[in-house]
């Protein structure tokens, strides 16, 4: 049987420790496709899956990555809906098809074997066509599957994004910057903050962004954000910063609106830690936690990015090299960029 190329982390103490393999390529099941991988996508989990920071299971010796987009070049015998030349994109938990996450043991990259392979057999389950009219590239398509599923599970997983509402995004990482593009797709008004004058620019002038925030000079920005719209509040805040900015967010949320929790990147000493439960009461809101989200939602999220044909911006594309491999990541570690980091294969 032919081989591939593989990338694995035998030890994980450092994005160094990745070492490149060769091993057969994946036979299948009857109920399987094998999709050679045309681009794969980082998030912050796979830096903290390389260096054991990461506080869920990871299995040993593991491929790492958990968003691809490629070509499907073989289906199994009992596969229907899917076939050899589709391009698709595959859920990042194989086996979540509806509902909340309930754990972490079948999470590509983690779990279960990532997606860093020239090939990967997928059940067919967890896999989703991308329309042949669909325009982004397949670096574009592998950012969908986790920052994109969080990002649509939080504008529209609980209450619904609607037009003419504002949407507030923390940070000009993968998931707010996806969150802006649905966000302004969606009709709804668009605040950024950042600690970077640059990366504001950007966002304002290439991505659309209507307000943008420094919250390096404006430590106190929900006052900012409550002048922006006239006292009212926004609708919904995708929260990055966790519990070092999470008191902002409640200052800043419109009564009844939604705080989507996707991450925990800021930290606070606990005794200026805010008390959640009282300013949450007080602004009658939600405060919810979001992980990525189930394959109906990617199914959903594909075909809205189809039919408004969007398109999202890739900070920069490395190639499938472990020198290259190493600079992605090194380079996802310096936060200097704006959205995405990519591997192409080809």
């Amino acid at each position: 049987m032919s081989t591939h190329t593989v990338f694995r982390f035998p030890t994980r103490n450092d994005v160094e420790d990745i070492v490149s393999v060769q091993e057969e390529i994946p036979s299948l099941s009857k109920h399987e496709v094998l999709i050679k991988v045309r681009a794969v996508s980082l998030n912050s989990r796979d830096v903290q899956v390389a260096t054991s920071t990461y506080p869920a299971y990871v299995k040993e010796n593991p491929i790492p990555l958990s968003d691809a987009a490629g070509d499907i070049v073989a289906v199994g015998t009992e596969v229907r809906d899917l076939a050899k030349g589709d391009r698709v994109v595959v859920s990042f938990d194989i086996t979540h098809q509806y509902g909340p996450q309930k754990d972490f043991l079948t999470c590509q990259g983690g779990g279960v074997d990532g997606v860093l392979a020239q090939y990967i057999a997928r059940p067919a389950s967890s896999v989703v066509k991308v329309p042949a009219s669909a325009p982004q590239s397949y670096s574009e398509l592998a950012s969908l599957v986790c920052t994109g599923v969080t990002s649509w599970n939080a504008l529209y997983g609980n209450v619904p994004l609607k037009p003419g509402q504002t949407v507030l995004v923390q940070g000009t990482g993968g998931v707010a910057m996806t969150a802006l593009v649905l966000a302004k797709a969606a009709g709804a008004t668009t605040i950024v903050t950042s600690s970077s004058d640059e990366k504001l620019e950007f966002v304002r002038s290439s991505l659309g962004a209507d307000y943008c925030i420094n919250y390096s000079k404006v430590p106190d920005w929900a006052s900012k954000v409550l002048e922006l719209t006239e006292g009212k509040g926004v609708s919904h805040i995708v929260e990055i910063g966790g519990i070092g900015t999470i008191e902002q967010s409640l200052q800043a949320i419109a009564p009844g609106g939604v705080i989507s929790v996707v991450g925990y990147l800021a930290g606070c000493e606990p005794a200026q830690r805010p008390d959640v439960p009282l300013l949450s009461l007080l602004k009658n809101c939600v405060v919810r936690g979001v992980l990525i989200g189930p394959r109906c939602m990617l199914e959903d999220l594909v075909t809205f990015v189809d039919g408004r044909k969007l398109r999202f911006h890739i900070a920069k594309e490395y190639s499938f090299t472990r020198e290259d491999i190493v600079a992605a990541y090194r380079a996802l570690q310096s936060g200097k960029h704006v959205s995405k980091i990519c591997i192409v294969m080809d």
